[in-house]
């Protein structure tokens, strides 16, 4: 009984753990994909918010720092970033960031839709496509289209 309790503990320590990963690396993304000296000099910012943002990229050097600050709720990165990237630019300039870098979108969105892509199943995706095809009714011409 101690060994299956004691197995439960760390697979559920390690589940946790990479599911936390998977929210830092998230975080690293938001930070790595975008070219910010890009978006300083498209929305024509003022030295002191240049430096905001460069100061905002670099607060979590790493991921026990980050973990520090969102052991307890690791979604919650994206809306604190997010909200202090929009304090920075304020909403008009925000509004412009958003549509040149995330299409429009909340960037908290485009992060919950990348963790929804779990690249192990994609291979389903394409064998329900096909299962799909090979269910339509030959529309009584006794071909498949």
């Amino acid at each position: 009984m101690k060994k299956i309790l004691l197995a439960a503990f760390f697979v559920g320590t390690f589940t946790i753990s990479y599911a936390q990963s998977d929210y830092y690396n998230d975080y690293r993304r938001s930070v790595s994909e975008v070219n910010w000296q890009n978006v300083v000099a498209d929305l024509v910012l003022s030295k002191t918010q240049a430096n905001q943002l460069y100061s905002l990229n670099d607060r979590y050097h790493d991921y026990n720092s980050w973990n520090k600050v969102y052991v307890n709720n690791p979604n919650r990165w994206k809306d604190d970033r997010y909200a202090e990237i929009e304090r920075i630019l304020g909403r008009e300039k925000y509004e412009k960031f958003k549509t040149k870098y995330y299409k429009g979108q909340n960037p908290t969105a485009v992060y919950n839709r990348n963790k929804n892509n779990d690249k192990r199943y994609k291979h389903m995706d394409k064998k329900s496509q096909d299962y799909r095809q090979d269910d339509r009714p030959d529309n009584g011409r006794g071909h498949r289209h």
